[in-house]
């Protein structure tokens, strides 16, 4: 299907893939596994036919050359606001003409909701040359890490991710967290506590009973769904978050997913890293990361907010990545949001709050060391706080092009023998939790009133890159 609209481009790509789906039940339920050949993933592409300047302060929907761009896709439904935007954006810069066709590439069962006998006929060994297995073979980050070979082909990249990294980025969301991936809001937040999750819930709940709240639904980390006319009714204290999920989250759900969404990602750099490389398939507008940390000048207070504007990486994760000695921006738009919002709930008497770098590392016992090595680690450095996520979850945010900023609650001063001990720290959870939450909260939704103003250029790299956002 060549010479489509925008609408009947996006139409068509989900017309593709629920036909594939459909047929891939028909497929088990009958045994001919033959069939499986027409479960493909669709195809879009969109020829640029002739290259112009545009409007400079656009941050996508731009290309450095006329040409094929191309994306096999998984899941159009689920990005179909998203594809349309692009779309809509891409063609309005140049003069293009987009295609829509089955791809070659097949889907994976295991990626089809739904599929039953399938662990018996792959024990019977029936369908190994017909149907796929999910192999990490086909999943990569060749296109948004700038390989070569991804961008000079016959047809260049329009997206970031392949269909099968999109899909097993989807099944790991829901492993983590509980929840499946169709839920996740454009608006993110991290935290390593239960107490956050449970404040944010406070919150939701009271936000689904204001008159005039953009907010129509809350789902629970449970996969409970608490809806506008029930939230009245219901106790916060009585619910439970617990799950047996590594990543409980909530979803607070706005129309086209401009909610909020908060994830308890636990403690440490891998667990930062491993659930944003997922996020980023569904192209998230920001994430923020609100969490406690070490606060490493002697004028600090327990309590006191720091709001990361550098980075100091010390996590050994993303290296390979981003090589140390790439830059790790802060992002004005974040950081102005996050200092109203703390302005706001907290006054005018901003000596609680400095901006500073923040030190991440991948050992929590960092300060157990003899004062000369940590002198040797900190000679030099501005950090002004010392946490295990936040680089992380910047440093991702760089590589994906998603905004990203960090707001940090000072729990001890190591340096300044004021160690994080038990009693002291149950006191500053209780009378900081709620005021920190809210801050990110309001922060959120400030740059979701208005996202284009989010949309920022300053993450998007010299080469190596793609038309969509």
């Amino acid at each position: 299907m060549q010479g489509l609209s925008v609408a009947e481009a996006v139409g068509a790509l989900i017309d593709i893939y629920e036909s594939s789906t459909k047929r891939a039940h028909e497929v088990f339920e009958s045994g001919d596994y033959a069939l499986y050949s027409q479960v493909v993933y669709p195809k879009l592409t969109v020829e640029v036919k002739s290259w112009h300047p545009i409007d400079r302060t656009q941050s996508y929907g731009y290309v450095d050359e006329e040409g094929v761009y191309s994306a096999v896709l998984s899941r159009p439904q689920l990005m179909a606001a998203y594809l349309t935007s692009q779309l809509e954006r891409l063609t309005s810069n140049y003069d293009c003409e987009i295609s829509v066709a089955p791809s070659e590439v097949r889907i994976p069962p295991e990626y089809i909701d739904g599929i039953e006998g399938l662990s018996e006929a792959r024990r019977a060994g029936d369908t190994g040359d017909f149907v796929p297995r999910p192999t990490l073979d086909d999943v990569d980050d060749a296109i948004i890490d700038g390989d070569w070979d991804a961008f000079h082909g016959p047809e260049k990249p329009l997206f970031h991710f392949t269909p099968q990294r999109f899909d097993i980025a989807c099944a790991r969301i829901a492993h983590y967290t509980g929840i499946n991936a169709d839920h996740v809001q454009r608006y993110i937040l991290f935290t390593n506590y239960a107490m956050h999750t449970r404040e944010f819930l406070r919150f939701a709940l009271a936000e689904l009973t204001r008159e005039g709240s953009r907010y129509h639904c809350l789902m629970l980390s449970d996969g409970q769904r608490i809806k506008r006319a029930d939230a009245e009714k219901v106790d916060p204290d009585s619910l439970s978050l617990q799950t047996g999920h590594q990543m409980p989250r909530l979803d607070l759900i706005a129309d086209d997913h401009m909610g909020i969404t908060m994830i308890n990602i636990g403690v440490g750099p891998s667990n930062a890293k491993t659930i944003t490389d997922c996020l980023a398939v569904l192209r998230p507008e920001a994430w923020v990361m609100i969490g406690h940390c070490a606060g490493l000048d002697g004028r600090m207070r327990i309590g006191d907010l720091i709001l990361g504007n550098a980075y100091q990486r010390d996590d050994n994760l993303l290296d390979h990545h981003i090589p140390l000695d790439l830059p790790i921006p802060a992002v004005p738009e974040v950081q102005k949001a996050l200092e109203k919002s703390v302005r706001k709930i907290y006054g005018e008497d901003m000596q609680l709050m400095r901006t500073g770098t923040v030190l991440s590392t991948d050992d929590r016992n960092w300060e157990w060391h003899t004062p000369k090595k940590l002198w040797e680690l900190l000679r030099g450095s501005t950090a002004a706080a010392c946490d295990m996520e936040s680089a992380t979850l910047a440093a991702n945010g760089y590589r994906y092009r998603i905004p990203y900023g960090t707001l940090l609650s000072v729990s001890d001063l190591p340096l300044h023998a004021v160690p994080k001990l038990p009693a002291a720290a149950q006191t500053f959870y209780a009378n900081s939790k709620e005021a920190h939450v809210m801050c990110a909260v309001r922060a959120v939704e400030k740059l979701a009133s208005n996202p284009e103003k989010l949309r920022t250029r300053k993450l998007r790299r010299t080469i190596g890159e793609v038309p969509f956002r």
